[in-house]
């Protein structure tokens, strides 16, 4: 995290030349236009570590030949960025570390970090790990992951369209908050909530749970409404009342559910944990289905403590 933590907000996202991070890069540029704040953009040189006993932990430095290809992907990306929106301050930074690290280390809670995302798929990101799923879990601020572009179809740059999932937890709570002022500085958008009523009861025995008993669904449909309206109430204000918002509220998997809905959105929001994560994850089963499995952009909030688990 940066310790710089007098300065402005600034939308930060990371370069490696790749047509994915290009993508990310885009979105951070149109989101740093509507904020009105700078964009800083990050290229990571990834040099290793190098342990050694007399001088300790030390990273590798870079050849003079490694720094100028960094140089030129970096300033190439900017570049385009100020070429697109020539309006929108955009900084530029040059780090040695991994790329998580690098944007980590360059952002505070006050920020939005954006990347972009290759879209392994669900397997192969779960064994590999991925750059959006390691920065959502540890990040102090929103972290949007920019999937790579579907053929023939570009990256939707103004989210007009937002779905977010809601539980009744706090996270959920700020994911909402979050999707309301996002869809405010937007003309003619629209929010829709998710509420899955796949979720434990606290009446409900494990004994009964496992042979398969399940509370009456008018019973559910009514918990479902009060989690919804109860954390609308909490949310709403003066900037966001004017947000068209729609609910849906359903008994299907909670990643179903969002991934569903948000096929034809342009952003899906979510907080990093909710009532059905397992504590001590680094993100929860929510979140982290929804960043496998979703064709658009999707924005994870960062855990506040205190919330519900």
């Amino acid at each position: 995290m940066t310790d710089d933590q007098g300065r402005a907000p600034a939308v930060v996202t990371g370069v490696d030349g790749s047509a994915e991070a290009r993508a990310g890069l885009e979105w951070a540029c149109a989101e740093a236009e509507r904020r009105g704040w700078p964009l800083k953009v990050v290229h990571a040189l990834s040099m290793p570590v190098v342990v050694s006993v007399y001088a300790g932990r030390t990273r590798f430095p870079p050849s003079e030949e490694i720094s100028e290809q960094g140089r030129r992907i970096l300033e190439k990306e900017a570049d385009h960025a100020r070429g697109l929106r020539p309006g929108v301050e955009v900084l530029t930074d040059l780090a040695l570390e991994e790329p998580p690290a690098a944007l980590l280390h360059r952002s505070g809670p006050g920020d939005l970090v954006v990347v972009g995302s290759r879209g392994f798929g669900p397997v192969r990101a779960a064994l590999a790990g991925s750059a959006g799923i390691r920065l959502a879990a540890r990040a102090a601020c929103p972290v949007v992951v920019v999937p790579r572009p579907a053929e023939g179809r570009p990256v939707p740059l103004e989210p007009r369209r937002i779905v977010v999932g809601v539980d009744g937890s706090l996270d959920s709570q700020h994911a909402l908050d979050f999707a309301l002022h996002e869809a405010a500085r937007i003309a003619d958008s629209e929010v829709t909530v998710v509420n899955s009523w796949e979720a434990p009861t606290p009446f409900a025995s494990q004994a009964l749970i496992a042979s398969g008993w399940t509370p009456p669904e008018d019973f559910l449909d009514r918990q479902s409404e009060e989690i919804v309206a109860g954390v609308l109430a909490e949310v709403m204000d003066e900037a966001v009342e004017h947000v068209d918002v729609s609910v849906v509220r359903t008994r299907k998997n909670p990643v179903e559910a969002l991934v569903e809905a948000g096929a034809q959105a342009d952003l899906i929001v979510v907080g990093s944990r909710g009532r059905g994560s397992v504590q001590g994850m680094f993100l929860g089963s929510v979140s982290q289905g929804v960043l496998h499995t979703a064709t658009v952009p999707v924005a994870v909030l960062p855990h506040h403590t205190g919330s519900e688990e």
